[in-house]
């Protein structure tokens, strides 16, 4: 799925317009119905409606809700705040006086503003996401009345004072959200989501993404070019390959994973078992002395090579016969282990998967980020993304940052957390639609590196590696969250959870 600018939904929805065709304010009606779908199958009906509407046409969305809502019974009011409606938007106002099952009141500046109870939804259709400049004075006003109050927050197309795309010259707040922009709990996203909703910034502001179609010009986006992409399971579903009849384990790849010491057996034993879940032919782990019978017992499936030490890393192994190379995991940063990653960097003519103390060592050594294979995939979570490039100014800029690293240094970069991110060497950038916040555990990171370890022996290219990976390994956590919620889900709660993860998308 693509994201766009806001000036791309303008122009995708003028060409709509014109070329379905289709009047504006029937546009606007259907958007208005898509959204009231949503909200009757969500919203209980006792709960008091509270419609805040703006001068623009997301004013005229929520007018048509308001009026949609009423005629299935809701108890709506309506606040259109300031003395300004668009065109589109007075129709639906002419509407709605017409239909008289609504409570409105016109809020100017000095007005007492309504009181907001607990108990009640606030659907947020102040401003969408044409907006140019920061909300100040009258409406910055109403919106932080709205964020003071307790009541469930939904927002039209976007966060009234939420950007598309950089937020950085908002006001922040103490929380790290922003002063003039709609705290949302739900938000409605009409047809496509914006680029603001991946970074870490939505957090107070987003809520729950829904991303509604309204029947926008398919023809028209085909054409529309971009270097951001959500996700979903579609794009999934077409980068899965499918297995064949007379296909064996030989066909299916030789992954190797250099992972554990002393101490820290458990990563490689997640990895491992993440790997061999998703559908490596063969796997060989290198491991100290210290953790061969660990190895044997707890993934059995895997053949072991030991190294010449008894708790930590000091020799490589030959590269030759393996399709792909995971390393990282509980690894250590002794000294023989970072000149044992040096060595492999040097002579490794494949791309190869680095997490965890491996990216920790190359940020103490940044000379080795020269030697990082081709296509190679880099898994950091933000700490260690931190250490390997320095600090960000915002989050729009460490995604700059982000792109920017892996065009210059020709890698991937899957940048772990909500909305995970994997940027590549062509400048492009794909934000992830699965997981939860209960994957937030130890060893998560771990079963993640397996699982793109096991798609790059399998065949898989770089990118698809990454890509199939990260939705599969957050696709396996929602599943996990649903049997054991988020606060009770373990690491190896994601692997067990790979084969049904699989299966949904096949």
């Amino acid at each position: 799925m693509k994201i766009l600018n806001s000036e791309q939904v303008q122009k995708l929805d003028a060409y709509t317009i014109m070329n379905e065709p289709i009047l504006s304010i029937n546009l606007m009606e259907r958007a208005a119905r898509v959204c009231t779908n949503w909200i009757v199958k969500n919203i209980k009906p006792n709960m008091l409606v509270s419609v805040f509407v703006g001068p623009g046409n997301n004013g005229g969305d929520g007018l048509a809700i308001a009026r949609m809502l009423a005629d299935m019974e809701y108890v709506v009011k309506v606040f259109i705040c300031g003395n300004k409606l668009s065109p589109d938007s007075l129709i639906n106002y002419e509407k709605l006086l017409i239909q008289k099952l609504v409570y409105i009141k016109f809020i100017v500046e000095g007005d007492e503003l309504p009181r907001i109870k607990s108990n009640e939804l606030i659907i947020d259709a102040l401003f969408g996401s044409g907006l140019t400049r920061p909300i100040i004075g009258f409406f910055s006003e109403i919106i932080q009345h709205l964020n003071r109050g307790f009541a469930k927050v939904l927002s039209i197309d976007i966060p009234s004072g939420f950007f598309s795309e950089a937020n950085s010259h908002l006001t922040k707040s103490l929380d790290g959200g922003y002063i003039n922009a709609i705290r949302a709990n739900e938000t409605l996203s009409l047809e496509l989501p914006f680029l603001s909703f991946m970074l870490p910034d939505a957090q107070n502001h987003v809520g729950n993404l829904h991303i509604l179609p309204i029947g926008l010009s398919q023809t028209y986006l085909n054409e529309i070019e971009t270097d951001h992409f959500y996700i979903d399971i579609e794009m999934a579903s077409s980068i899965l390959q499918k297995r064949r009849k007379f296909d064996h384990k030989g066909t299916y790849g030789h992954a190797l994973i250099i992972a554990g010491s002393y101490g820290k057996m458990g990563a490689a034993i997640l990895s491992c078992k993440a790997c061999i879940r998703s559908g490596v032919g063969l796997l060989t782990v290198h491991v100290p002395v210290s953790g061969y019978e660990i190895m044997q017992i707890s993934v059995p499936e895997a053949m072991v090579c030991i190294d010449e030490s008894e708790t930590r890393f000091c020799k490589t192994e030959e590269q030759g016969h393996y399709t792909s190379i995971g390393l990282g995991p509980g690894l250590g940063m002794l000294k023989a282990t970072v000149e044992l990653l040096r060595k492999l960097l040097k002579n490794s003519t494949k791309p190869v998967v680095l997490d965890a103390d491996a990216i920790n060592i190359i940020a103490d050594n940044k000379e080795m980020i020269h030697d990082l294979p081709l296509n190679s995939i880099l898994t950091p979570h933000p700490g260690e993304f931190r250490r390997l490039v320095g600090d960000w100014d915002n989050y729009y800029h460490r995604l700059q940052m982000q792109i920017e690293f892996s065009k210059k240094y020709k890698v991937f970069i899957v940048l772990k957390g909500a909305h995970t991110s994997i940027s590549s060497p062509e400048g492009k950038c794909y934000f992830n639609s699965t997981g939860n916040p209960g994957m937030a555990t130890a060893g998560s990171g771990d079963v993640l590196t397996g699982i793109i370890t096991s798609l790059l022996a399998q065949g898989y290219t770089s990118k698809n590696a990454a890509i199939l990976g990260v939705y599969l390994h957050g696709l396996a956590g929602d599943l996990a969250s649903e049997k054991n919620g988020q606060q009770a889900l373990i690491a190896g709660d994601i692997v067990e959870n790979l084969g049904t993860a699989f299966k949904a998308i096949n």
